[in-house]
């Protein structure tokens, strides 16, 4: 059986002026099993989004791939089966939920049929059938968020990626996306998604990696992230 994601010495150097130079990703290497839920942890301005963005094919690796289940994400087909999240999703707010997750599906090249199906079914999924028909601008900042996961399940991926979707939750927004993270693996989904927040991480996750400055500093269970991360830092 492949991997689900494959990491192979991602290394990404950005050019902050003529004579400067700031390595954000130094050779990351790892892999994750079809079925986990994959914490990638770290400080801020730790190189996640950097590599999250490579693995989506929106930036280009100085060095080193990428593999979902077995094909370099490089390449548009091995995305076909990948949910993403960004940090900060941009939504239509003009748009019904309803109107957006159908939107959404359209861009995947479902019929309209299909899509017409699969409304309900995916805002059902993230609770958010009873707010169906209000625009995405009365959503709070937690509703938009599951909007944003529903918009990433609706070509029903293997792997769905998450880049800080707890990030600016209230205590019941961040309960109801951890919910959502734990329903989607018990249905067999790969979950990865980045984190700062330690505790997030602890709760959902099977295994953990944690970076700093984009060199990972440690790969395993994640009941000793927060020791680890204080040695790390020098705290």
């Amino acid at each position: 059986m492949d991997l689900a994601i494959e990491v192979k010495g991602i290394t990404k150097t950005y050019k902050k002026s003529l004579v400067k130079q700031v390595k954000a990703l130094k050779g990351l290497s790892f892999d994750i099993r079809p079925g986990e839920v994959f914490g990638f942890v770290g400080p801020n301005g730790a190189g996640k989004s950097t590599f999250i963005k490579i693995a989506m094919g929106l930036l280009f690796p100085d060095e080193g791939r990428v593999f979902f289940n077995g094909k370099p994400s490089i390449i548009p087909e091995a995305r076909l089966k990948v949910g993403y999240v960004p940090e900060q999703p941009i939504l239509y707010s003009q748009l019904t939920g309803a109107e957006y997750i159908a939107f959404s599906c359209r861009l995947y090249g479902g019929g309209k049929s299909q899509c017409k199906e699969r409304i309900n079914y995916f805002l059902e999924k993230v609770g958010l059938q009873d707010a169906a028909s209000r625009a995405i601008r009365t959503y709070s900042k937690g509703m938009q968020q599951r909007l944003a996961i529903a918009q990433a399940l609706v070509a029903d991926p293997d792997v769905v990626i998450l880049d800080e979707p707890l990030s600016g939750l209230d205590p019941i927004g961040r309960m109801d996306v951890q919910n959502l993270l734990i329903d989607l693996n018990e249905q067999g989904k790969t979950i990865f998604f980045s984190s700062h927040i330690l505790h997030d991480v602890e709760s959902v996750c099977h295994r953990v990696a944690f970076i700093v400055k984009g060199e990972l500093k440690y790969l395993g269970s994640p009941e000793n992230i927060e020791k680890i991360f204080k040695e790390s830092l020098g705290l």
